[in-house]
């Protein structure tokens, strides 16, 4: 996996001290983790800290990460969100070592289940939600035990099998452990195990209708592949205590949980539910909407990879939680793209420019990429007629305005120097074209091609210019925190995160344009080209600016 360059030596973060001291002792031989994502949704950057996290400690320590997905709850799951999480992934440049499935232990978690009843450790109630929710108890009261609670072990095992065989409705009734009502931490405070819910599941089909908890698959899963470091997000520092009781009263393989600061990213929400609120109400086009943080969003917006792994370098790991500047998120793309991004000329808002004193048509030959030393040249078509941008040219320009106005001369990159020499209006008094002349000679290699101007501009020849839809998008949320304002996070959606110019012109190179290629539009930003592209239209999107625009929109 090539990187975007050497970082420097680092301090190990808290996790790799963890491992290392793991290894010093012998504790264990071998390093294996695992991704344990629930596929009821697209993956998002916040899961890619945790992928480069889990793949990234097993690689650099010999070791092995398994992708176990999380599939507990038949109703939100779905096939579909399997195959992109495993797209997703691979196209971060990892690969997992087994493919497995909570859904694969689900004999081996009712027989789990079945060994905490005989041991006296486990009951079936038959209190609602409600009823249970209220006998928790609070932070600082403790909770009051279950009048099912004292059932004898024979009659759970037999409501248990009962459960199984789909003798009641959904909420009918529970499987709980028993642990302590009175404990200070309410995840121990008897938990539930099993529930039933009489869905179809992806996979299983309608085999079963109870159900294990997370809490009760998630750690027995990980003994159960031996995983040595089970590394989760600080919301689950709680559950610890009783992952390591379940672990314990079954006597099974230690897997030791370990949490980090989950990514809190500015200006973004990660929330699955609310994303999927997005697309359901059609605020965005789907999963892979490029303003959304997801993987597939942000590879379709043109994100690379290298920039992601950057980016998850970067952020390091924590123990407590802050928030992100998604500024450092667009700085890694744009450092990796300004190193592999080929320079293309294209212009949004065209201004004709009629060159007097040039007749014929040329081939002029301009660098793909000055950042890269042995970088490839093309040929771009000249002629006597081009566009240029219009905010280059100023009739009346205000002072350190050193593009093209009356009288003023600027250089055409990888061409000719220009002077305006009459602008040429509508009847309405708008400025429709320029006629310029152009400098013989001061053409690179040219007897003139040292002269001196203050500004180089881009432009196409129109007689080859061919004609591109760009989507210009930018950050969804205008509130630095939408789920913390008040009010439906959705009225913080930005209106301007999408803007399309319709019929931009480029140099006639782009038809060939791959979808796995990255271009800078000139003085613009990065583009790659969109799944929307067809023969009969070519469509951009653009990845992100040359330079953070953002904070100079915010104080305006």
């Amino acid at each position: 996996m090539t990187e975007i360059k050497k970082e420097e030596e680092k301090s190990l973060n808290f996790i790799e001290e963890i491992v290392e001291e793991d290894l010093r002792a012998g504790r264990y031989k071998n390093i294996l983790t695992r991704f344990p994502p629930e596929p009821n949704g697209y993956l998002h950057i916040g899961h890619a800290k945790s992928i480069c996290l889990n793949f990234g400690l097993a690689l650099k320590y010999g070791g092995k990460t398994n992708l176990r997905f999380d599939d507990t709850n038949p109703v939100t799951e779905d096939t579909e969100y399997v195959e992109s999480i495993k797209e997703d992934i691979r196209w971060l440049g990892f690969e997992w070592a087994q493919e497995l499935y909570a859904s694969d232990y689900f004999d081996k978690l009712y027989q789990f289940a079945v060994a905490l009843i005989k041991k006296g450790l486990a009951y079936v109630d038959d209190s609602s939600s409600e009823e249970i929710a209220a006998g928790k108890g609070t932070p600082t009261e403790p909770g009051r035990d279950s009048p099912y609670r004292s059932r004898s072990v024979d009659e759970n095992l037999e409501l248990f099998e009962a459960m199984r065989a789909g003798k009641y409705k959904d909420g009918e009734k529970v499987l709980r452990a028993k642990v302590d009502m009175a404990s200070p931490n309410m995840q121990l405070r008897d938990p539930i195990m099993y529930r039933i819910k009489k869905a179809h599941h992806h996979r299983t089909g309608d085999a079963w209708c109870i159900y294990p908890m997370y809490d009760f698959a998630h750690g027995q899963s990980d003994s159960i592949e031996n995983i040595t470091h089970s590394i989760c997000t600080l919301e689950f520092v709680s559950h610890r205590p009783l992952y390591d009781w379940f672990i314990e009263k079954l006597e099974l393989f230690p897997s030791r949980q370990y949490e980090f600061a989950r990514l809190n990213l500015n200006y973004t929400v990660m929330s699955k539910r609310k994303l999927l609120q997005l697309v359901n109400e059609k605020l965005v086009t789907g999963w892979d909407d490029p303003r959304m943080p997801t993987l597939s969003g942000l590879r379709r917006r043109g994100y690379t990879p290298e920039s992601i792994r950057l980016f998850a370098d970067k952020i390091g790991v924590q123990k407590r939680d802050n928030m992100i500047d998604v500024s450092l998120l667009e700085y890694c793309i744009r450092e990796h793209l300004n190193r592999i991004a080929a320079r293309r000329m294209v212009v949004f808002d065209p201004l004709k420019v009629i060159i007097t004193n040039y007749t014929g048509e040329e081939r002029v030959k301009s660098e793909d990429n000055p950042e890269d030393p042995g970088t490839t040249h093309r040929e771009l078509p000249f002629s006597p007629e081009l566009y240029i941008e219009r905010e280059d040219f100023m009739e009346i320009p205000p002072k350190k305005f050193f593009r093209l106005s009356p009288g003023k001369m600027v250089r055409l990159k990888s061409a000719y120097i220009i002077q305006c020499d009459e602008v040429v209006k509508d009847a309405d008094g708008r400025v429709t074209a320029l006629k310029c002349s152009y400098i013989p000679g001061s053409k690179t290699g040219g007897e003139n091609a040292n002269m001196k101007v203050q500004a180089t501009i881009h432009w196409v020849s129109i007689a080859h210019a061919i004609t591109a839809e760009l989507r210009l998008y930018d950050r969804l949320f205008k509130a630095e925190d939408p789920s913390r304002e008040e009010g439906d996070f959705k009225d913080n959606i930005n209106p301007d995160s999408l803007q399309v110019i319709g019929a931009a012109y480029a140099e006639p190179s782009l038809k060939k344009a791959t979808f796995n290629e990255r271009f800078q539009f000139m003085r613009k930003g990065y583009f790659c080209l969109d799944k929307d592209t067809s023969e009969d239209k070519m469509v951009f999107n653009r990845t992100v600016t040359l330079k953070d625009t953002w904070a100079k929109v915010q104080k305006a």
